[in-house]
C-alpha cells in the first residue's frame, strides 16, 4: 500500500481557511520542520494565510511549575468555548535532552480541551530554543488565527526567560501565582512583575482560599512598591481556581478590559508593531545561525574556534569576531 502523498501548500491553505484541525496540525508540522524544502513551503504557506490572521485575542500564561497552568487553561478554555469562542492552546513543553521530544504532554494534562472540537491543543518541544519557546510558536499562532480560532493561549514552560519571549508575542500577559505569599515574596523577580498585565493567585479553593486572598493582597502591595504598575494604573491582582473555575470569569473580563483599553489609546497596535519588528530580528538571528551551521567553510572553522575558547587560548569575543568576519565574506 503506497504512502499517502503529503498535502501541497495550496491544499493546506485551503484546509486552514475551512477551519480544518487536521489541516492545521499538518501545516504546523510543516512549519516546525527543519528541512530546507519545508522551510520554503512554510514561508509560502504563511504568505497565503497571513491576510486571515491577526484577529485573535492572544494571551500568554506563565507561572512556576506546580502553579496549575495546564489545569487553569483547560478550565478557562472550556469556559470560553461556552461563551462561543474557538480556543487554540500553544503549550511549549520542555524538551528531552536525548530525543528533543516533549516531556510533559499537555494533551494529557488538558484532557477536556484536547477532546473538544472547538479547541486545538498543540504541545511543542522547546528543543533548546532560548527562553523555552518553540522556534515556530509565532508562526503557529498565525496559522491558528487563520483557521478561525479567535482566542490563542500560549503557555510557557515557566522557567528561564520564556516569560519575556511569550510576552513579546501576545497581547496580554497573565502571571499565575501560588497562595501563601509570605516567603514567596522574597523570591519575586521585578522583571516578571514588569511584564505582567494581570496577576492571578491560583488554587483559591478549599483550605487555601484564605491564603490565596492574603497572597493577592501581598502581591498587589509588592507590585506597587516595586513600581510594576502598568500605563493604565495598578495591574489587577485577582484570585482564581483552575480546579473549580471560580474566579476565572473575572480573570477573562480583566483580559478583555486590558485589550479594550489598549485599542482605545492605540497601545494595542503599537504593541503588535513592536512585536513584528522583534520577530524580524529574531528570524535574522536564526537565519545567521543556520547559515553558520550549513556553510562548509564556516562549519570547518567552528570546531577549532570552540576548542581555542574552551582551552582558554582565545577569548570568546575574538572568536565571535572571526566568525562574524567569515560570515561577511560568505555569500548567502
Amino acid at each position: 500500500m503506497s504512502a499517502r502523498p503529503a498535502p501541497s501548500v495550496a491544499e493546506l491553505a485551503e484546509g486552514i481557511a475551512a477551519g480544518s484541525r487536521s489541516a492545521l496540525a499538518r501545516a504546523i508540522t510543516r512549519i516546525e520542520s527543519r528541512r530546507p524544502e519545508h522551510r520554503e513551503e512554510a514561508e509560502e504557506l504563511l504568505r497565503r494565510v497571513l491576510p486571515r490572521s491577526g484577529g485573535a485575542i492572544r494571551v500568554g500564561i506563565t507561572g512556576v511549575p506546580g502553579v496549575g497552568k495546564s489545569t487553569t487553561i483547560d478550565t478557562l478554555g472550556m469556559q470560553l468555548i461556552g461563551r462561543g469562542h474557538r480556543v487554540a492552546v500553544l503549550a511549549v513543553d520542555p524538551s528531552s535532552s536525548r530525543t528533543g521530544g516533549s516531556i510533559l504532554g499537555d494533551k494529557t494534562r488538558m484532557a477536556r480541551l484536547a477532546a473538544e472540537p472547538r479547541a486545538f491543543v498543540r504541545p511543542s518541544p522547546s528543543a533548546g530554543t532560548l527562553g523555552g519557546v518553540a522556534a515556530r510558536t509565532r508562526e503557529t499562532l498565525l496559522l491558528c488565527e487563520a483557521a478561525g480560532f479567535d482566542v490563542v493561549l500560549v503557555e510557557t514552560v515557566g522557567v528561564g526567560q520564556s516569560e519575556t519571549a511569550v510576552a513579546e508575542m501576545t497581547d496580554t500577559f497573565l502571571v499565575l501565582m501560588l497562595p501563601g505569599a509570605g516567603d514567596e515574596l522574597q523570591g519575586i523577580k521585578k522583571g516578571i512583575l514588569e511584564l505582567a498585565d494581570i496577576v492571578a493567585v491560583n488554587k483559591a479553593d478549599g483550605g487555601t482560599l484564605d491564603r490565596a486572598r492574603a497572597a493577592a493582597a501581598e502581591y498587589a502591595a509588592a507590585m506597587h512598591v516595586l513600581g510594576a504598575d502598568g500605563p493604565d494604573g495598578a495591574v489587577p491582582v485577582l484570585t482564581c481556581s483552575g480546579l473549580t473555575g471560580e474566579g476565572l470569569d473575572a480573570v477573562w473580563d480583566a483580559v478583555v478590559a486590558h485589550r479594550a483599553r489598549g485599542l482605545a489609546r492605540g497601545a494595542f497596535a503599537e504593541r503588535r508593531r513592536r512585536q513584528q519588528v522583534r520577530w524580524m530580528w529574531s528570524l535574522l538571528d536564526e537565519r545567521l545561525r543556520a547559515h553558520l551551521r550549513s556553510d562548509p567553510r564556516l562549519r570547518a572553522e567552528v570546531p577549532a574556534l570552540e576548542n581555542a575558547v574552551g582551552e582558554g587560548t582565545m577569548t570568546p569575543s575574538i572568536a565571535a569576531e572571526r566568525l562574524a568576519a567569515l560570515l561577511r565574506l560568505c555569500p548567502y
